[in-house]
């Protein structure tokens, strides 16, 4: 039985192609899973959503004009991060107002510019779904960068980070700026975007950014082990995902996140089980 479970998951990572989606996905997972745990515990997953699909004029214009295609979505990402702190600042307007309308212009900004190109269909799957089995050197030493700056803003800033989603004004008595908090916050949450966009596609990337750390919050309540669960759940779904992908011909990026948002499910039915038995034992003993 063992030695059957080991030869489906090692056939499954025999060729370079699958290593490097593994390693590929790993990072884009482990990026997505520090920075979407604030995403979840501070309530930016609409941010989040926008933000990924923010990046497609940048995408669209890079490879009309001959661009790099990463610095095109980082263009879109500073674009969308810079309009929502500016209408958050400017106006009486709630940031999801903000958000909202960045969304849509940013999005039919880019089906403009993608409705002008006849020959750019193929592309655009790729944009949107993802190709995880097309990972390349270069994008998974932009993983590990991502990963590196990631790893230190969350370090430096996990103090004002943690100020910042108890209360902002006393976050702003302690001195620790808060509206440079938030800032600082939105430009990681850009960068792990803009690092996964090239493994899981601009659509999928929100699930890997939501997923992981709310099936960690539904289990722990301190902010650095439900980093790291949210990574292990990240790595799970990766892991697990090109599993099936390879054995059964599935879409390998779509497979990753969809069994991402699948296990947020499995743990919300273990943990709502466990509750509910809690409390009939409870009223059983009272």
């Amino acid at each position: 039985m063992i030695a059957a479970i080991s030869d489906v998951v090692l056939d499954a990572f025999q060729s370079q192609i699958s290593q490097r989606a593994l390693i590929g996905g790993l990072l884009a997972a482990t990026t997505t899973a520090l920075v979407g745990t604030w995403v979840v515990v501070r309530g930016l997953a609409f941010f989040g959503d926008a933000l990924a699909h923010g990046v497609l004029p940048g995408i669209a214009l890079a490879a009309i004009w001959g661009f790099d295609l990463t610095l095109g979505a980082l263009v879109s990402a500073l674009v969308m991060v810079g309009g929502v702190n500016l209408v958050n600042r400017t106006t009486r307007l709630s940031d999801d107002t903000g958000i909202g309308l960045l969304f849509v212009g940013m999005l039919a900004l880019g089906v403009v510019i993608l409705s002008r190109e006849a020959t750019f269909s193929g592309d655009l799957t790729g944009f949107l779904f993802g190709d995880v089995l097309g990972v390349r050197s270069d994008e998974i030493r932009l993983g590990i960068v991502a990963l590196a700056i990631t790893a230190v803003g969350l370090v430096v800033g996990h103090r004002s980070f943690l100020a910042l989603a108890v209360n902002r004004d006393k976050a702003e008595t302690l001195g620790l700026r808060p509206g440079l908090a938030h800032a600082a916050l939105l430009t990681l949450l850009a960068v792990s975007v803009v690092s996964s966009f090239r493994v899981v596609g601009t659509l999928l990337v929100f699930g890997f950014l939501v997923a992981p750390p709310a099936s960690a919050i539904l289990i722990v309540r301190r902010i650095p082990v439900a980093m790291a669960v949210a990574v292990l759940f990240g790595w799970s779904s990766v892991v697990l995902g090109l599993i099936v992908s390879y054995h059964h011909d599935t879409a390998a990026s779509a497979t990753i996140a969809g069994l991402a948002v699948a296990q947020f499910f499995v743990v919300l039915v273990v943990t709502e089980t466990q509750h509910w038995l809690q409390r009939r034992n409870a009223a059983a003993l009272a």
